[in-house]
């Protein structure tokens, strides 16, 4: 757990385990660690991180947990935590396991995002569990980067970026040389920016990065000469009358070989026990497609631009629904 804590804020992690007792072999493990970190940080944020992170590795907290916790969260989480991978665990475990706090801390981390929207995907995940399973999230991202790299691309454009986390695992790939990520929102590249630390980039990273405002549902050139584009969890913010529009954005006019789209399978839903009927994940989703209509849109787009589609599905395979996100992999035919 100390890797999946430290490591995403930059730091090297070196865990040392000993014996309980020397005297006692039998005895088995200690189950104390000796943690050292590793890194180049503002002493405000080394503080800040230890303040946070070291009470979440405690299971036995000897104070009583209220909810003015959740600001002494927020004040040393802040600028960091929001976009931290396991942002659900350190909440779950800083409040002791008290849940409704560490939904109120993610709520307020997101800026009015639903938390309940968010742990319906990424769950709140025990590290020591016998059975680890990745968050959906983390999931998505690791498959649709593995299915850029498996496209041969060397250039990529990140469709709809949101806080760049797909984009962060683009950049770490020596295979891609150009890596372009592009949102319409000012406010959500700048926090993609703080994210990705772009003040503080090596010259090389820097130099393979853009990041772009754009819309996808009008035709911009700036989208076009990618190997690859991929839309993650984006097409379903888009309204309905306006897809046509983003279809030939993307399709007829960015024409990359490769196009990678994900989007939610609505018939997973009835495993969401908090989710009522006929509602979406998200407040913004403007609709959520079952897995014939996701196949009858691909169909559509390959039969009018010229591409072939391949659809998996990603995330925990339920017989009756399938699984929670559906996933389609355009190539460009010829």
């Amino acid at each position: 757990m100390a890797g999946k804590l430290f490591e995403p804020l930059g730091y090297t992690v070196e865990t040392v385990r000993t014996i309980l007792d020397e005297r006692f072999p039998e005895w088995g493990a200690s189950p104390y660690i000796n943690l050292k970190l590793r890194g180049q940080v503002r002493l405000a944020e080394l503080l800040n991180h230890l303040y946070v992170l070291i009470p979440v590795f405690d299971r036995q907290k000897h104070y009583y947990v209220s909810e003015d916790e959740i600001k002494k969260l927020l004040d040393h989480g802040a600028g960091w935590l929001a976009s931290h991978p396991w942002r659900n665990l350190i909440a779950k475990r800083y409040f002791h396991g008290v849940l409704r706090y560490a939904h109120k801390a993610i709520d307020k981390l997101l800026d009015g995002e639903s938390a309940d929207a968010v742990n319906r995907e990424d769950q709140l995940t025990e590290p020591g569990d016998k059975e680890i399973r990745t968050p959906l999230n983390e999931e998505r991202l690791e498959i649709v980067k593995n299915m850029v790299l498996t496209s041969g691309a060397s250039s990529v454009i990140d469709l709809g970026c949101g806080e760049g986390r797909l984009t962060a695992l683009l950049l770490n790939e020596q295979q891609l040389r150009r890596v372009t990520a592009c949102d319409v929102s000012v406010r959500v590249l700048e926090k993609a920016a703080q994210r990705l630390r772009l003040d503080r980039m090596n010259p090389h990273r820097r130099q393979k990065l853009t990041l772009m405002q754009a819309s996808l549902t009008y035709k911009d050139m700036r989208l076009a000469g990618y190997d690859c584009a991929c839309a993650v969890e984006v097409i379903e913010h888009i309204e309905p009358g306006r897809l046509p529009a983003f279809e030939r954005a993307i399709f007829e006019f960015a024409s990359p070989l490769t196009v990678i789209i994900t989007t939610p399978n609505s018939e997973y839903n009835i495993n969401y026990d908090n989710l009522l009927e006929e509602k979406h994940r998200h407040s913004d989703h403007r609709f959520e497609w079952t897995r014939a209509e996701f196949r009858a849109w691909t169909d559509r787009v390959c039969q009018h631009f010229g591409y072939s589609c391949e659809i998996r599905g990603i995330g925990p395979l339920d017989e009756r629904c399938g699984t929670p996100t559906q996933m389609g992999v355009f190539k460009k035919n010829g």
